[in-house]
């Protein structure tokens, strides 16, 4: 007893003693940057953060200590917490119990170094304002802690500088995995092949490209939007124009030809007037208010995305026209947003979650598979049309 006591207390004066030591380091590294050069303050950087990581991980409770307290070997502390068939469940009991006493973590560095692995996937997506990406995070993120995985999110902002700029630092942290869908910028892919040629795999979902060979999860737009557009024709809505995406886009293309194709099945005139590029909630506003002021209000708006689509509404309603009676308005999504808006929004449901349940099954068969030459997948997950009041 006495003995735990005293081991307590020497942990407690070594974790004081560490903490004034990282201070005086700290005030030391300062002071000593006033004075040297720039490269110099790189080489005493590194020594500093070595010097600390040393005196952190040696205050870090281990399995040796667990193992230490209980007088049983570190093979049989390790086992306990596997919940091993071959402990009992007393020593199980009294393992966990002090582990949780003392607060002890799995070691990940020591843990990546067993297994070649780190247990991590990267993900890359344009922007976190659209719920259709954050629901795929969501399924994302259930498959991956289902299988003991941890995850890195980037955002690329719809820029191709700062999504390279992810992909390198995703890279330079040995993550297992990439799952990436594109920004609008992106059409060179020499940063993600970087990956494939040291032999970590990447899906591609929602956004793709066919110059990147590679596993994709994705919907079938051209579909979805077709379906969508029909719908509006059938209720009534002849004069249709599209806010559109940028066209290099496979979802963009697609989502317009869809849109085409219903108009002309109809037996009704497509022109590239009614073709109009606004994928965001400030360029639908500014674009259709445009519209409204030349005078050529069309009776219905299908719109790429569904912040596009309440953009559209936005605009209308400032300008006193009813929805749906006189103009329907049509978005891409169902993001929360669609329910909340007056009128609520018919739009077609992506099953982001379901995407991102799929991306991340794809992508850890690869990890666990170990091939590295494999016939690339594509995987379609299925939409839904979604009607509600805003379209008549």
């Amino acid at each position: 007893m006495h003995r735990k006591r005293f081991r307590k207390r020497l942990r407690e004066t070594c974790y004081k003693t560490h903490s004034l030591v990282i201070i005086f380091l700290s005030i030391k590294f300062f002071d000593y940057c006033k004075h040297h050069s720039y490269l110099n303050h790189i080489i005493f950087l590194s020594l500093y953060y070595t010097f600390v990581y040393i005196i952190m991980r040696s205050n870090q409770v281990t399995i040796k200590d667990i193992a230490r307290e209980l007088g049983v070997s570190p093979s049989t502390v390790s086992r306990a917490l596997k919940d091993h068939p071959d402990i009992s469940p007393e020593t199980k009991r009294e393992v966990k119990d002090l582990a949780e006493k003392l607060n002890y973590q799995p070691n990940a560095i020591a843990l990546s170094l067993k297994h070649s692995r780190s247990f991590t996937l990267g993900v890359i997506i344009p922007e976190t304002v659209h719920y259709f990406f954050s629901s795929v995070i969501s399924g994302i993120e259930d498959v991956a802690y289902n299988a003991g995985f941890n995850m890195m999110i980037c955002q690329s902002n719809e820029l191709y500088d700062r999504e390279k700029s992810n992909a390198n630092m995703l890279y330079s942290n040995r993550v297992d995995g990439l799952l990436v869908s594109i920004s609008k910028e992106t059409i060179d892919f020499n940063h993600l092949l970087f990956f494939q040629q040291n032999n970590i795999p990447v899906v591609f979902f929602d956004r793709t490209t066919d110059d990147f060979p590679c596993d994709q999860v994705i919907i079938d737009d051209y579909t979805a939007a077709f379906n969508i557009v029909e719908y509006m024709i059938k209720r009534g809505h002849k004069n249709i124009i599209h806010l559109a995406a940028p066209q290099h886009l496979q979802i963009g293309f697609k989502r317009r030809k869809g849109y085409q194709d219903a108009l002309l099945k109809h037996g009704l005139p497509f022109s590239e007037k009614n073709i109009v590029l606004a994928d965001k909630f400030d360029m639908s506003t500014q674009a259709v208010e445009k519209i409204i002021q030349q005078e050529n209000i069309p009776d219905g708006i299908f719109a790429v995305n569904d912040l596009t689509a309440l953009g559209a509404i936005k605009a209308l309603k400032r300008n006193n026209i009813r929805i749906p009676d006189d103009v329907g308005v049509a978005g891409f999504g169902n993001g929360q947003n669609a329910i909340l808006t007056d009128p609520p929004l018919t739009t077609i449901d992506q099953n982001g979650y379901k995407m991102g349940i799929k991306a991340a099954e794809l992508l850890l068969k690869r990890i666990s598979s170990n091939v590295t030459e494999f016939a690339h997948e594509k995987h379609y997950i299925e939409t839904e049309l979604i009607v509600r009041e805003s379209i008549r």
